[in-house]
Protein backbone atom coordinates (compact mmCIF):
# COMPACT_ATOMS: atom_id res chain seq x y z
CA UNK A 1 0.00 0.00 0.00
CA UNK A 2 1.29 3.50 -1.16
CA UNK A 3 1.41 6.47 1.07
CA UNK A 4 -1.63 8.12 -0.34
CA UNK A 5 -3.65 4.56 0.21
CA UNK A 6 -2.40 4.77 3.90
CA UNK A 7 -3.49 8.69 4.34
CA UNK A 8 -6.62 7.86 2.87
CA UNK A 9 -7.08 4.71 5.05
CA UNK A 10 -6.23 6.26 7.91
CA UNK A 11 -8.61 9.10 7.19
CA UNK A 12 -11.70 7.18 6.61
CA UNK A 13 -11.03 4.85 9.42
CA UNK A 14 -10.48 8.04 11.39
CA UNK A 15 -13.52 10.19 10.02
CA UNK A 16 -15.81 8.23 8.35
CA UNK A 17 -15.96 11.31 5.73
CA UNK A 18 -18.83 12.10 3.38
CA UNK A 19 -15.94 13.60 0.78
CA UNK A 20 -11.70 12.48 0.86
CA UNK A 21 -9.56 13.35 -1.70
CA UNK A 22 -5.69 12.60 -1.13
CA UNK A 23 -3.37 14.36 -3.80
CA UNK A 24 0.25 13.66 -4.27
CA UNK A 25 1.69 17.03 -5.18
CA UNK A 26 5.72 15.37 -4.68
CA UNK A 27 6.76 16.22 -8.00
CA UNK A 28 5.85 19.87 -7.55
CA UNK A 29 8.14 20.27 -4.90
CA UNK A 30 11.34 18.38 -6.43
CA UNK A 31 14.83 19.89 -5.05
CA UNK A 32 12.76 21.79 -2.07
CA UNK A 33 13.45 21.03 1.84
CA UNK A 34 11.98 17.71 2.31
CA UNK A 35 11.30 16.25 -1.08
CA UNK A 36 12.87 12.80 -1.88
CA UNK A 37 13.35 11.55 -5.40
CA UNK A 38 11.25 8.63 -5.06
CA UNK A 39 8.12 11.20 -3.68
CA UNK A 40 5.43 10.37 -1.41
CA UNK A 41 6.61 13.24 0.48
CA UNK A 42 4.08 16.06 -0.17
CA UNK A 43 0.01 15.58 -0.37
CA UNK A 44 -3.35 17.31 -0.54
CA UNK A 45 -6.15 16.49 1.04
CA UNK A 46 -9.33 17.47 0.80
CA UNK A 47 -11.89 16.18 3.42
CA UNK A 48 -15.71 16.78 4.46
CA UNK A 49 -16.69 14.99 7.83
CA UNK A 50 -19.45 15.30 9.96
CA UNK A 51 -17.11 14.55 12.68
CA UNK A 52 -15.68 18.20 12.19
CA UNK A 53 -19.08 19.82 13.14
CA UNK A 54 -18.99 22.23 15.78
CA UNK A 55 -14.58 22.17 15.15
CA UNK A 56 -12.68 24.98 14.48
CA UNK A 57 -10.67 25.28 11.44
CA UNK A 58 -7.25 25.16 13.74
CA UNK A 59 -9.19 22.03 15.72
CA UNK A 60 -9.95 20.10 12.39
CA UNK A 61 -6.66 20.52 11.16
CA UNK A 62 -5.17 19.33 14.65
CA UNK A 63 -7.10 16.78 14.78
CA UNK A 64 -6.29 15.67 10.96
CA UNK A 65 -2.40 16.51 11.64
CA UNK A 66 -2.82 14.07 14.64
CA UNK A 67 -4.43 11.01 12.89
CA UNK A 68 -1.76 11.88 10.37
CA UNK A 69 1.49 11.29 13.04
CA UNK A 70 2.79 7.78 11.88
CA UNK A 71 3.04 9.13 8.47
CA UNK A 72 5.43 12.11 9.74
CA UNK A 73 7.21 9.99 10.98
CA UNK A 74 8.14 7.95 8.02
CA UNK A 75 8.43 10.52 5.43
CA UNK A 76 5.82 12.67 4.74
CA UNK A 77 7.27 16.22 4.92
CA UNK A 78 4.28 18.63 4.07
CA UNK A 79 0.47 18.35 4.16
CA UNK A 80 -2.24 21.11 2.86
CA UNK A 81 -5.45 20.34 4.53
CA UNK A 82 -8.68 21.36 2.88
CA UNK A 83 -11.55 20.18 5.55
CA UNK A 84 -15.11 21.14 6.29
CA UNK A 85 -17.88 19.70 8.40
Amino acid sequence: MNRSERIHKTLTDAFTPEHLDVVDDSHKHAGHAGARPEGETHYTVTISSPAFEGMSRVAIQRAVMATLQPEFESGLHALSIKASS
